[in-house]
């Protein structure tokens, strides 16, 4: 039997009990206000084919610390190069970057955990505030982008895609400095891609995670 909304809530109230493989909970579904209440105490859902609904609560938890921004010489060259030739905009099209997120081929990857409810409960925090993307466009075509979660204390970036070089890591970059001006000074990418890595991030302690959030 999948459990119900209030008993999640219980459960996601303490974040800082013990997980099995990082698992702090199973079953629920996704409606924006159970979702915002996870994500304001530091879990995150991540379905599994073939599974209930999975919720999540890493021992170790990805981060990027803005004031410790590495960005590689070889990028930094293509940006002062390449940058005049695409356009930066914020919210202007949600659903197609969580669409393209889905489809964007990864290594070691089969299929996406991006499912159709997945996209419809985040593009139902969008239109609530609650969630964020960031396009790269480039003669009038969305060739990049990456979306995330803006919870109360943090903001927790979901997925980022490109269809061109260097495109996602443009984004990424964008993303960094939109927050900077909200007043962020780090931001949550609950794992350490080699993309991530080279842009400084790192693994934390749940501990530290969950007192930079307030737990």
């Amino acid at each position: 039997m999948s459990a119900l909304p209030s008993e999640l809530m219980q459960i996601f109230s303490n974040p800082r009990q013990q997980t099995v493989e990082d698992i702090i909970a199973v079953g629920g579904n996704l409606d924006p206000e159970l979702l915002k209440y996870a994500y304001n105490h530091g879990i995150f859902p991540w379905p599994h084919e073939g599974y209930p609904l999975l919720w999540f609560c890493p021992d170790e938890r990805g981060v990027i610390d803005f004031a410790n921004l590495h960005l590689p010489k070889s990028f930094q060259k293509w940006v002062r190069q390449n940058s005049d030739q695409f356009q930066i905009s914020i919210n202007q099209n949600f659903k197609q970057v969580v669409k393209n997120c889905r489809v964007q081929k990864r290594q070691g990857q089969k299929g996406s955990w991006i499912t159709p409810a997945i996209e419809k409960a985040y593009f139902e925090l969008h239109q609530q505030g609650h969630a964020l993307s960031l396009e790269i466009m480039k003669d009038g075509e969305l060739v990049g982008g990456i979306y995330g979660v803006q919870s109360e204390k943090y903001f927790s970036c979901e997925s980022m895609f490109y269809h061109v070089t260097n495109a996602s890591k443009l984004a990424l970059l964008h993303l960094i400095i939109h927050l900077q001006e909200l007043g962020f000074h780090w931001m949550d990418i609950q794992m350490v891609t080699s993309v991530c890595e080279s842009f400084g991030g790192k693994l934390i302690s749940k501990d530290e995670f969950l007192k930079r959030i307030g737990y």
